[in-house]
């Protein structure tokens, strides 16, 4: 039987702060087969780990990223909000998710060859929508990609071929067997974003999906070992 991913949204939240290192080794440990962390540049292009454009909600700042150099992101927050490099680092042979949320196409193109450099472009892959998928598979003929979707409305030919991508990703409560089953016979597998009840799991489960991201990855991998999975 298929054994289905489970994905850890932005490493174990809800034990450790998300997007951080120890948020990172927290999900690994407790058996997740990857972890999605969201990815922004700083105002002198450094990628680090941060889900929002500011950092008011984590790190009650009311300052956007986009004005702070990494120097003084780490001087606020004492270092605790990791870098990219940081990141792919604690992750070691672990695959690792990028979401790239608001990013221009040379942002990608930033991420990527920073992901390239650190030797991490076999363990690595990327998903958000259409314009940002499509930076990714220009700045890297050869990524994984988790294309975001989010209607049942399928995406056209034209942006599948132009965009390659090996996953559809849906957030969980569209996702059914019949979309599975059609996605499937077209070559794609399915993913589906953020389940975290246990009984959302069982069903993606039952619906044949490829992968699951969850903020609590202990529940997820306890139900998937009940589904043989």
């Amino acid at each position: 039987m298929r054994t289905t991913t489970a994905v850890a949204h932005r490493g174990d939240p809800y034990r450790v702060r998300e997007n951080t290192l120890d948020s990172i080794r927290s999900a690994f440990a407790r058996g997740a087969d990857a972890v999605e962390i969201d990815v922004r540049l700083t105002r002198d292009g450094v990628p680090v780990l941060l889900h929002d454009d500011s950092l008011r909600r984590l790190w009650r700042a009311d300052v956007p990223l986009s004005g702070m150099t990494a120097a003084q992101l780490r001087e606020l927050t004492g270092g605790r909000v990791p870098t990219l490099r940081e990141a792919l680092q604690a992750a070691g042979a672990g695959r690792v998710m990028i979401d790239l949320p608001g990013a221009s196409a040379e942002a990608v193109r930033t991420v990527v060859g920073q992901v390239r450099e650190c030797g991490a472009r076999d363990r690595t892959y990327y998903c958000a929508g259409p314009t940002t998928m499509l930076a990714v598979r220009a700045a890297d003929p050869g990524a994984e990609i988790a294309l975001t979707w989010t209607t049942l409305s399928p995406p056209r030919r034209v942006l599948l071929d132009a965009v390659a991508p090996r996953w559809l990703n849906y957030r969980f409560g569209l996702v059914t067997p019949e979309l599975t089953g059609a996605l499937h016979r077209d070559g794609l597998l399915v993913s589906a974003w953020t389940a975290d009840t246990r009984r959302t799991m069982r069903r993606l489960l039952a619906a044949g999906v490829d992968s699951i991201t969850t903020n609590r990855i202990d529940a997820l991998t306890e139900v998937r070992a009940e589904h043989g999975r």
